[in-house]
């Protein structure tokens, strides 16, 4: 457990779907008994661009030679790496069984990028329930979107 980087990561996005929203992610790396909080935010977004947004931030900060626990309450990225949906959309020219195009392809290329390394295992947990860093990063992903509001505001009365 010495070698452990444990990371807990949550995105999130206003107005989902709609035009003009406001995304922000967040995630808290720990190791040992140091802890590094990291936050963004992004305008026209979608939730799972800024989950797998705050995945990709935080593993970029890991440095090779470390084993890494991700905590992430997205069923969207847990399932897809923890069953390696990946393999078969890379094998399909980045299609869904549908024939769809993945979406998100540029943040999964990202993703698969850093992990391939990386000994990373990917936890999914329960969202809103009191996990502390859990709850943690929804704060930081939260604050990011009220900072990028805030920016946004005050460029629109001036």
């Amino acid at each position: 457990m010495s070698n452990v980087v444990q990371i807990y990561c949550d995105g999130g996005c206003r107005n989902n779907g709609r035009k003009n929203n406001i995304g922000g992610w967040g995630a808290v790396l720990m190791f040992k008994d140091k802890v590094k909080e990291i936050k963004g935010s992004k305008i026209n977004t979608t939730n799972n661009q800024m989950e797998l947004t705050a995945c990709i931030e935080a593993l970029k900060l890991v440095k090779t030679g470390f084993d890494i626990e991700c905590y992430c309450d997205s069923a969207y990225i847990v399932n897809c790496m923890n069953d390696k949906w990946y393999r078969k959309w890379q094998m399909n020219g980045w299609k869904t069984s549908k024939k769809q195009s993945v979406e998100n392809k540029d943040l999964w290329i990202e993703l698969l990028e850093l992990i391939k390394e990386k000994s990373v295992k990917f936890i999914k947990v329960k969202g809103h329930i009191g996990i502390e860093f859990n709850e943690r990063a929804d704060e930081l992903a939260n604050e990011a979107m009220n900072e990028l509001t805030r920016k946004e505001d005050n460029n629109e009365s001036n």
